[in-house]
């Protein structure tokens, strides 16, 4: 669609005229760091993010064309279309493309198995047809039409996912997806609060399928079949594992699904185990057995299914390396956002990526060439190549390339053993398989993992900046991994969405932030005497606490010609560090008789700010540090940058906002003064494996001490973390619970130094099986009552032993 036809199916006008291109893609994303000259940029208004107010950037970067819904400054030689609304404008986009597609689509709406479907049923039709899915779990009023918008003639199927949180948004999916075949999941409590009852919600959902010819839906959700027999028009192809549906399943020695329709029989090997798998899987085959594939095509498709991860991960590898693990599909819409995540890295320059064949359809030479464009875009340096087409096309590539007919190949190879000090993207479609490059590649070590949530961190930042007027600053504490998270890969991030300070507690934690490529300006909270010359080399800036420590550095600084930039804190109350009110005159005297010295800020530290019944006490402690600080001020030609407030201060005490605000503990979803728990989001995960089961006999003892006994006869699971990871003694005993397949396990005899024991009599238990230590449930706060603690030491007493693991979805 070119930008000419653009502007007058959306019904806007433009502000600016630029050449009359086709557009290939559409982004709303501004952290995408290249664009060709086919882009279309979509500028959004949102509560905390204002696409608008990066154009200018965006078009330094290579934006040529965009879409507003705010008056923008013209600009020669660039196209800019002004419409009423950015998401009405994406989705009549979108609409207009999808009514040009004559093949197949389908539609899948419920409460929850929308993704997870979505990509079983991708691996199954992948077999037979060129498929276009929505990327992740793409399902929104802007989700939705971003998906649909690169369909075209190279697709001869298309699947979509559409969610809705309220009455009246299924109407604008249905009319972009359009779905010639609807799955209707199941219905669950997610939103009840924005719909009168159950039967509402169905209602509301069942009207993405108003025009569709089929609708597949399990009998058994008699809420969800009574209302399509009901309303629904089209062929309803009811399933059921209770005989009641046109199609009837039975499961038949653990792992074998016997699907029969009047007088057919199907049968299919699954390695599920758990209902709601088993539902998803039902939902895939059936859809496929209707659209007419082959029985052994299903089964090769199933044969595919891993566990979804509908994230990108970022871990350590082999050889001081990092891995970005995106692993289990590969289509051009993912590619480029893993691209832009790999862009976002910042810490190691040398990029290589092993991309696997792109299975959707035979691509042609013209699209290999502009995938090398796209390669030497995103500065990437190397290409590993796996599978026939990517080989078949080796000589477009520009870059430095090697190709691999298939995943073996390339594992039995020397170039496996030769990855160091570089960033390793593995994208490939999951026949490929590259998991076992991974496996290869990633770190070795401990089982225990943290795994880290990006996006709640960013959501969590922007959270705490809506609490915020527009001019003051951020800073955010850093200290101690970033309160267990890890500090390099934290900041880079915290780098990228624009702070303006970071804080650490001792200068080698801000000198490994440097050497790690962070340039934002850092204080350091606890400068020793020894520090000077680091500070220096390394542009770090340090607390000053007392006169003799000002004393110190300011000589230090002068024999090395350098201005001392200090950040001065005053004792309000803590009783901690800092001048005192009347060490104030002396402070004063000194500073402006030394001009090597610049104050870069005052500040105090809050002793209770998040506690309701110290409210007074704080207020005292604020204006105590405003006298103070006005004081200093009063003595100097500038004013140095005050902050006062932390985590819980800028929930509690908003007004004192001062020039600054220090974020610190609420940036990892805890809310100390629980105003806002609701609104921040997890973002750390700790788990573990289950390393080995036991039956222990009643009268039987577990543990050291002797202190687990057997009441009864038991199933013991031995998981893989202790008190040297963090997991303190404490929850022993029976005095915490690990989650394991959704079931809580209670802890048995003391916490070992390596190994803890639970109880999973009775429960759905395995080795290897993934163990939930701390995340939603329990949450780093219920450990922290479990250990009469304060969230802060939980997740701070997570150990470097423990390998970090950062995703984005």
């Amino acid at each position: 669609m070119n930008i000419q036809h653009i502007a007058e199916s959306t019904g806007g006008r433009f502000l600016s005229h630029g050449p009359i291109v086709e557009i290939d893609h559409i982004s709303i994303d501004s952290r995408v760091n290249e664009y060709g000259a086919y882009d279309l940029f979509i500028a959004f208004r949102g509560q905390n993010h204002n696409g608008h107010d990066f154009i200018p950037e965006l078009i330094k970067k290579g934006v040529k064309n965009f879409i507003v819904e705010e008056d923008v400054e013209a600009v020669e030689n660039i196209n800019i279309i002004k419409v009423t609304t950015s998401v009405k404008a994406l989705q009549t986009l979108a609409t207009v493309k999808r009514k040009r597609f004559i093949s197949p689509v389908i539609g899948i709406t419920g409460s929850n198995g929308k993704t997870i479907i979505k990509e079983w049923l991708y691996d199954i039709l992948s077999t037979r047809f060129s498929v276009l899915k929505s990327p992740k779990s793409y399902n929104s009023q802007i989700g939705v039409p971003l998906s649909v918008w690169p369909i075209g003639p190279e697709f001869n199927m298309g699947i979509f996912e559409a969610g809705i949180s309220q009455p009246g948004e299924m109407e604008k999916l249905a009319s972009i997806i359009s779905p010639t075949i609807g799955i209707f999941t199941n219905i669950g409590t997610a939103h009840e609060e924005f719909f009168d009852s159950q039967n509402q919600k169905v209602s509301e959902k069942l009207k993405l399928f108003k025009d569709s010819e089929a609708l597949v839906f399990c009998m058994d959700h008699e809420l969800i079949a009574r209302q399509i027999n009901e309303s629904f028009i089209g062929e309803k192809i009811g399933w059921s594992f209770n005989g009641k549906g046109v199609y009837n399943v039975e499961l038949k020695e653990g792992h074998h699904l016997a699907i029969r329709k009047g007088t057919e029989q199907y049968t299919f090997s699954v390695n599920l185990k758990d209902k709601a798998s088993l539902e998803n899987i039902v939902h895939c085959i059936i859809t496929s057995l209707v659209l007419g594939v082959k029985t052994q095509d299903i089964q090769e498709g199933i044969d595919r299914i891993q566990p979804i991860k509908m994230r990108l991960e970022l871990k350590k590898g082999i050889n001081r390396s990092y891995l970005i693990d995106d692993t289990y599909n590969n289509d051009v819409a993912g590619l480029h956002k893993a691209l832009d995540f790999m862009d976002q890295q910042k810490h190691v320059s040398n990029k290589t990526i092993i991309l696997s064949d792109f299975i959707q359809n035979k691509h042609s030479k013209t699209f290999y060439t502009e995938l090398n464009q796209l390669l030497l875009q995103k500065n990437v340096n190397r290409l590993i190549g796996i599978g026939p087409q990517l080989s078949q096309h080796k000589q477009v590539f520009d870059l430095p390339a090697t190709f691999y007919t298939n995943t073996e190949s390339f594992l039995q190879s020397d170039e496996i053993h030769q990855f160091q000090n570089e960033l390793v993207l593995i994208k490939g479609a999951r026949q490929f398989a590259l998991e076992k490059v991974s496996k290869l590649l990633a770190e070795k070590g401990h089982k225990t993992v943290l795994e880290v949530n990006l996006d709640a961190i960013t959501h969590n930042l922007n959270f705490y900046r809506s609490l915020l007027k527009p001019d003051t600053k951020i800073m955010v504490v850093v200290k101690a991994l970033a309160y267990g998270s890890g500090s390099e890969e934290v900041s880079k991030m915290l780098e990228f969405h624009k702070v303006d300070y970071l804080a650490v507690a001792y200068a080698d934690e801000g000198v490994a932030l440097r050497k790690n490529g962070v340039t934002l300006p850092i204080m350091v909270m606890n400068a020793s005497d020894d520090d000077p010359f680091n500070l220096m080399r390394f542009n770090l800036e340090p607390e000053i606490f007392s006169l003799e420590q000002l004393k110190s550095f300011t000589e230090a600084y002068a024999l090395a010609d350098r201005e001392l930039q200090a950040h001065l804190i005053l004792n309000t109350g803590m009783n901690r560090l800092g001048f005192n009110p009347e060490d104030l005159d002396q402070l004063i005297d000194y500073i402006t008789s030394n001009k090597s010295i610049k104050v870069k800020s005052v500040f105090t530290h809050l002793a209770a700010s998040e506690e309701l019944e110290h409210s007074d006490f704080t207020k005292d402690q604020v204006d105590k540090f405003r006298s103070g600080a006005q004081k200093i001020e009063d003595a100097l030609a500038y004013k140095p940058i005050r902050h006062i407030l932390n985590s819980g201060g800028i929930v509690r005490h908003n007004s004192f906002q001062e020039d600054m605000v220090r974020l610190g503990i609420g940036l990892h979803g805890i809310e100390v003064s629980h105003l806002k728990d609701g609104d921040l989001q997890n973002t750390a995960y700790l788990k573990t494996v289950i390393s080995q089961i036991r039956y222990v006999k009643s009268g039987e003892t577990i543990g050291y001490g002797r202190s687990g006994v057997a009441k009864k006869d038991m199933k013991i699971a031995t998981i893989a973390i202790g008190y040297a990871d963090g997991y303190l003694r404490v929850f022993g005993n029976g005095n915490a619970f690990v989650v394991i397949q959704g079931q809580k396990a209670k802890t048995v005899g003391n916490i070992c130094m390596d190994m803890s024991m639970v109880d999973v009599t009775g429960l759905n238990a395995n080795v290897g099986d993934e163990v939930v230590v701390f995340g939603e449930n329990p949450s780093v706060s219920q450990l922290a009552d479990w250990a009469g603690t304060i969230p802060y030491e939980i997740l701070t007493n997570v150990s470097n032993r423990v390998k970090r693991v950062f995703y984005t979805e």
